[in-house]
């Protein structure tokens, strides 16, 4: 007879956790750009334990796993600062960015040998990159940094595939501020790329373009398909018969559709759901070819995403039925559609998909280290209404520890996450981040405020012109509604966030009195420092969240944390990489001496090498717990384990 032991009674946050941070780095990659060659599958692994490397790797057919880059080599571009579309293969040649000198190297898997470089020295970067080995080409985003305190230039440029491409590429696009998504035909003589220009992000308004290339690289017969200043085009793709397929959000959701090769523009699956995403990066893909007539396609639905299989003729959308939540990486490989997928209970992995029987074989896992379910919170969908009239809506992750209990009648401190970009979403995929505290005690909410992605181009644009209101209103409006219906302790609220994120708790905390606690990760304390001191992609982000600079300046001034530290009456802390090209690291510095000279308790933490996020393990699990030993210090409870405290200045 087996007995099993009662939980242990332990005040929320002080519960001990399998979930450590050693567990969040040491077994953990993170998993990305994904991409078929034939039978071959190559992916990207950032590896925290390897000083945050990205490694780009090779399965074969037998299911063998080789790394296809050597250290010291890290693949990723600094095109835009954010990257993507870091590498790209054909029939075994790989080509490929290098983060630390952004030049191109060449790999030939079946040749063998070490990268070689294949772009000289110099100050231009590379993304977006497409092979074409039947003209001996590379064509591909460059962003040119050549002229010294101006504004780099973007454009798309042809390579030879075996340099040395002194001259850094020969434009064949240029004329707007930024271009992207450069696509050739199966053939190699049509091109079709996206191009927008300042003040509009390409979720705003962007441009899709195509025309007849010739060996080469000029331009003929260039025309126009779609798009504009108040139209968002995504991903195109040209279908078999020089029609062109892309995402369009002019019904006000990003839908699919179809250009004839005549330019007459048809919608494919008219539906109050997006199938496109904000194109932060380059190289992102949500549907993809799949037999004559057939596409692929992800689409998310009240921030849960679904998978299946488009009838281009009869406009026929059919689910697969998937134990997964989310998709990215849609490519097809011959017969097979691969794919990332995760779901709240299975971590992000590399999935084949046999579409005719729907049979999932799971090719890498970011993680085999998953905690038992004992230990695991699922997210709970939830909507509330706001200050403007909106709902918002977000994930509610309650605490779970098979282990422990709460005292009757005590309610978990809630840590409210604002995600980055603004214009991002939640991620309801496992997330150890988010188990390690959930595990521990704390209730989360992660929050799709105004401006997210996923509830169609009318929801991101509460946004406009409202950046730290709706967004702190949306995260406040939530914290208050899990205090109404007694789930968390409202004396004891937390918000945190990265980036943009961290600009709404910092905003949150200064011009609202609900949270406690803050903790903002590389966020933006100063707008007007932001609007002027930022890289060319965010320059003129601000024009659309906040107003034109410096006419509006005083809008900076009034919704600039910086400036109004007298109206800020809690606890923070500040983390900080110190080679973070996005916000610059003296705001962080800035805002922590303020915060300090009014004498209210803040730490500030500084990480040499880690830039815009946090990519080395030491940094990773450094962070975290410096986190959670601050709000222990704060809320006065012990932790279960000892961790190195974080000191804090102005704390007995």
């Amino acid at each position: 007879m087996t007995t099993t032991k009662p939980p242990t009674v332990a005040p929320y946050g002080a519960w001990r956790s399998p979930i450590t941070t050693e567990l969040l780095t040491g077994a953990t990659v993170g998993l990305g750009g994904l991409i078929a060659d034939g039978e071959d599958v190559y992916w990207l692994e950032s590896r925290a334990s390897d000083g945050g490397r990205s490694v780009l790797v090779r399965r074969t057919p037998d299911g063998e796993r080789r790394d296809v880059t050597p250290a010291p080599f890290n693949v990723r571009s600094r095109v835009h600062e954010y990257g993507g579309g870091a590498y790209a293969v054909a029939s075994g040649l790989v080509i490929f960015s290098y983060f630390a000198d952004n030049r191109l190297y060449r790999v030939d898997i079946h040749a063998g040998g070490e990268p070689e470089p294949i772009t000289p020295d110099g100050a231009w970067r590379y993304a977006d990159l497409q092979i074409d080995r039947a003209h001996n080409r590379l064509i591909c985003v460059r962003e040119d940094h050549t002229v010294a305190d101006a504004e780099p230039v973007n454009t798309i440029v042809q390579l030879s595939l075996h340099g040395p491409n002194d001259d850094g590429g020969r434009i064949i696009v240029s004329g707007t501020d930024f271009v992207a998504s450069p696509t050739l035909s199966a053939t190699g003589d049509r091109l079709a790329w996206l191009a927008w220009s300042h003040p509009n992000m390409p979720w705003d308004g962007c441009e899709l373009w195509s025309a007849d290339l010739t060996d080469t690289g000029d331009l003929d017969a260039v025309r126009h398909i779609a798009g504009g200043a108040d139209e968002s085009v995504f991903q195109p793709r040209w279908a078999d018969d020089a029609g062109l397929f892309f995402v369009s959000d002019r019904s006000g959701w990003w839908n699919l559709y179809r250009a004839d090769p005549s330019g007459a523009v048809e919608p494919l699956c008219a539906m109050e759901a997006e199938f496109g995403l904000p194109q932060w990066v380059f190289g992102m893909s949500t549907y993809d070819q799949i037999g004559a007539g057939w596409l692929v396609c992800a689409w998310t639905r009240d921030g849960v995403w679904h998978l299946g299989a488009l009838h281009v003729a009869s406009r026929r959308l059919t689910p697969f039925d998937l134990p997964f939540t989310e998709f990215e990486d849609i490519r097809v490989a011959g017969a097979a559609v691969l794919m990332l997928a995760g779901s709240p209970t299975e971590p992000w992995q590399v999935v084949s998909l046999n579409p005719n029987d729907g049979s999932v074989q799971t090719l890498r896992r970011s993680s085999d280290e998953v905690p038992e379910r004992g230990y695991l919170t699922a997210p709970k969908p939830i909507s509330w209404p706001t200050p403007d009239g909106a709902l918002a809506h977000g994930f509610f992750y309650p605490p779970a520890n098979q282990n422990y209990t709460a005292p009757d009648g005590e309610r978990p401190p809630l840590i409210v996450e604002s995600h980055g970009g603004p214009t991002g979403a939640t991620s309801t995929v496992l997330s150890l981040d988010v188990q390690f505290w959930t595990s521990r005690g704390f209730a989360v909410l992660d929050v799709n405020y105004g401006g997210s992605t996923g509830y169609g181009r009318a929801y991101r644009e509460r946004l406009n012109g409202q950046w730290g209101i709706v967004d702190v209103d949306d995260c406040v409006s939530g914290a208050e509604h899990l205090v109404a219906q007694d789930l968390v302790d409202g004396r004891r609220l937390i918000i945190r966030g990265g980036s943009a994120g961290g600009y709404t708790t910092l905003a949150a905390l200064t011009f609202r009195d609900t949270f406690a606690v803050g903790a903002s990760h590389y966020g933006i304390g100063d707008l007007e420092a932001l609007a002027v001191e930022t890289h060319k992609f965010e320059s003129r982000y601000l024009d659309g969240l906040v107003g034109p600079y410096p006419a509006q300046r005083a809008t900076y001034v009034e919704r600039s944390p910086i400036h109004h530290v007298e109206r800020l009456s809690c606890s923070l802390i500040l983390l900080q990489g110190l080679e973070d090209k996005v916000v610059p690291p003296n705001q962080a510095a800035t805002m922590a001496e303020a915060v300090a000279a009014k004498g209210l308790p803040v730490a500030h933490l500084t990480f040499e090498g880690e830039g815009h996020g946090f990519r080395r393990a030491d940094s990773i699990r450094r962070a975290l717990d410096a986190e959670l030993s601050f709000y222990s210090r704060i809320f006065g409870f012990d932790l279960a384990d000892p961790i190195q405290p974080v000191p804090i200045t102005n704390m007995p």
